[in-house]
């Protein structure tokens, strides 16, 4: 009994579901110590939420902010939030000490998504240029990946503990590749329609555990997957949402809760899963 009870324990579960507050629909979520920050694509507020209580702390007000905003991303180290504003070809900083002043400054053209590097910089997946662009907090940059053959339509981009970087590929079919920092193809996964290796139709949200787990939005089958990179196969997590999982488009990982957020572009919401061991 005690055995089978530790089991289920283990399976990630629905804890709660926030509603769509902040207009439109929900492109992303970041998270910061106790802060859920969730944002809409045509709203120039974050909403900021106890991740305790999952109560609605403040609005942060992000200026000149573009109607088409479809990544953030958070830096402990900095106290800020990033946004990406796909129309502006720009980047976003918000200062979140209590000034919640804004930074902004171009990177290249279209850019989605965002994350946040071992060096504590931005890493911008720029959809348009076919970049990886990487900036430190004040906007100067430090380096500037092109993708080589074979990499094509980034979504976004986060580093991995080798230095290298998990790149999904928007497209259908689509591709999660690994590259290095010359831009040059490491691996692929998701290609494969054999049995166990998933073949992936559209990746958008990409998030990596700090074991370098890789975790990937499947769009069109409103699914997320899991990519074993040391078997080298693809599976869907098994998430149980009444109705099913509606168009995801952003995921944020809580590794010390074992909780996992995923933001609905389709359902205008935020689900929370717990139970999950990275």
């Amino acid at each position: 009994m005690t055995a089978l009870t530790a089991v289920k324990s283990r399976v990630p579960t629905l804890s709660h579901i926030l509603p769509c507050q902040v207009g439109g629909v929900v492109t992303a979520v970041a998270l910061l110590d106790d802060d859920v920050f969730v944002l809409g694509e045509y709203s120039q507020q974050v909403h900021d939420y106890d991740a305790v209580t999952f109560s609605l702390r403040r609005y942060v007000t992000v200026h000149g902010l573009g109607e088409y905003t479809s990544s953030m991303a958070s830096c402990a180290r900095n106290r800020c939030l990033y946004l990406s504003d796909w129309n502006n070809a720009s980047v976003h900083r918000v200062e979140l000490s209590g000034s919640n002043a804004v930074k902004t400054w171009s990177v290249a053209i279209r850019p989605r998504g965002l994350s946040v590097n071992i060096a504590h910089n931005l890493v911008v997946a720029c959809f348009g240029a076919n970049k990886v662009q990487e900036y430190t907090t004040n906007g100067s940059l430090v380096r500037e990946i092109c993708l080589q053959a074979g990499v094509t339509d980034p979504w976004q981009a986060v580093q991995l503990s080798s230095g290298d970087y998990a790149v999904n590929q928007c497209r259908s079919p689509g591709v999660v590749s690994v590259v290095g920092v010359d831009g040059q193809l490491v691996r692929t996964y998701g290609q494969s329609k054999a049995s166990g290796d998933g073949q992936i139709k559209g990746p958008t949200g990409l998030a990596v555990t700090k074991k370098d787990g890789i975790l990937v939005i499947d769009q069109l089958k409103n699914r997320i997957l899991s990519i074993n990179r040391s078997k080298g196969y693809v599976q869907e997590l098994a998430l149980s949402v009444e109705g099913g999982i509606r168009s995801p488009r952003g995921l944020c990982l809580d590794e010390s809760r074992g909780r996992l957020y995923v933001s609905e572009f389709g359902g205008c919401r935020v689900l929370v899963f717990d139970g999950f061991r990275f």
